[in-house]
């Protein structure tokens, strides 16, 4: 039988939604002017390493976990998980990265089915109660809107990988059939962390590498950006 969530899992990744995602490279463009990545395979190497040992411990994790919490009806877990969110992000533009997306997220289905209670959060947001970090934002919504947790993720992980293949693009750059060679041998390690994902270790967020945080900071200070962060 049709069900609409695929159209709602469509709708929540795709690329196109204007919420600034593209505007932000996660430290990228830090790697690309020190020579570090600068070339396809180099490129490569940077997005398996983000989405095997940071995103698979940050965001992602917390996109599982949220979606859990929200169906146990755990409000009080959902705000925790938003604060270590928050926390585990220790670039100050990391940190303003995920909020922005966050809060651009919530406004766009303000006014959808789902308005009750995403507009609960949206003030829960604007009173300071919950930061409102993208990943929550996007594990509630899947949850909401009837999207499985296993194609939320995958969904997430690919709207991740790609945004990280985009940018490469642009930074080194890249050929538009290199980075398509990028996004599709990237394939199976998504499947891979997708099924990690489903059961994460609490115990584990924030386990992710320092580099990419220690670029992030550094991107802050470099002389010439093409992206806030």
């Amino acid at each position: 039988m049709y069900s609409t969530s695929l159209l709602h899992l469509l709708h929540l990744c795709d690329s196109a939604l204007p919420i600034g995602g593209f505007s932000h490279s996660a430290g990228l463009e830090t790697y690309v002017q020190k020579g570090i990545v600068n070339n396809i395979d180099t490129a490569k190497e940077f997005v398996i390493q983000q989405l095997s040992h940071n995103i698979c411990y940050t965001d992602a994790a917390l996109l599982s976990l949220a979606y859990d919490a929200f169906g146990m009806g755990d409000v009080q877990m959902i705000v925790e998980l938003d604060e270590l969110c928050t926390a585990v992000k220790l670039p100050k533009e990391a940190r303003l990265a995920s909020n922005k997306l966050g809060v651009r997220l919530l406004k766009i289905f303000e006014h959808s089915e789902t308005a009750g209670l995403i507009n609960k959060y949206k003030e829960a947001v604007r009173s300071q109660q919950v930061p409102g970090n993208y990943c929550i934002v996007f594990g509630l919504l899947a949850h909401i809107l009837h999207i499985d947790k296993e194609e939320a993720l995958t969904a997430f992980y690919y709207n991740t990988a790609n945004g990280f293949v985009i940018n490469a693009i642009k930074l080194i750059p890249l050929g538009q059939q290199d980075g398509q060679q990028v996004l599709m041998s990237l394939f199976p390690l998504i499947d891979e962390l997708v099924q990690q994902s489903l059961r994460p270790d609490k115990e584990m967020i924030g386990s992710c590498c320092a580099g990419f945080d220690i670029r992030c900071m550094q991107h802050e200070q470099l002389y010439s950006r093409l992206y806030m962060s």
